[in-house]
């Protein structure tokens, strides 16, 4: 068993916290804090990140793969190159994250909030869209499998 999996950080106020690379796969992070951290390659495979603070927080290309992000902040976070394939952001607020690269195939995005994100070539195949503001996100022409 890994470092990290399975811990409880639930609550906990990690904002502005250097945890790239960290393994935090299957950790429970409900409602943490982590405005403005840096989880650049993290592992967050199947992390309970629900209602958690995720506001200009650095994402890049870390592994959210089945992660439950449902009522996450996830304002302006740098998610380029992101994991997210099967990832639960229903009631997320992706406003002005850059979801460049990222891949969000078979993810449920559930009356989220993707006002002014930026998708360039990200992935949305077989993705649940289902109420999500999509105005004025940027690249929504190069997404692959967006049937908006």
């Amino acid at each position: 068993s890994g470092q990290g999996e399975r811990a409880d950080l639930s609550g906990v106020d990690l904002s502005n916290v250097d945890l790239s690379y960290a393994n935090l796969s299957r950790a429970n992070l409900y409602g943490a804090d982590l405005t403005d951290a840096n989880l650049l390659k993290a592992d967050l495979y199947k992390a309970n990140l629900q209602s958690a603070r995720l506001a200009g927080t650095i994402l890049q290309n870390a592994n959210l793969a089945y992660a439950d992000l449902r009522d996450a902040d996830l304002y302006g976070a740098s998610l380029t190159g992101a994991k997210l394939t099967h990832a639960n952001l229903t009631h997320a607020d992706l406003t002005t994250a850059d979801l460049a690269n990222a891949k969000l195939s078979h993810a449920a995005l559930v009356d989220a909030s993707l006002h002014g994100a930026n998708l360039t070539n990200a992935n949305l195949t077989g993705i649940n869209l289902t109420g999500t503001d999509l105005t004025v996100a940027k690249g929504s022409d190069t997404v692959r499998g967006f049937k908006g």
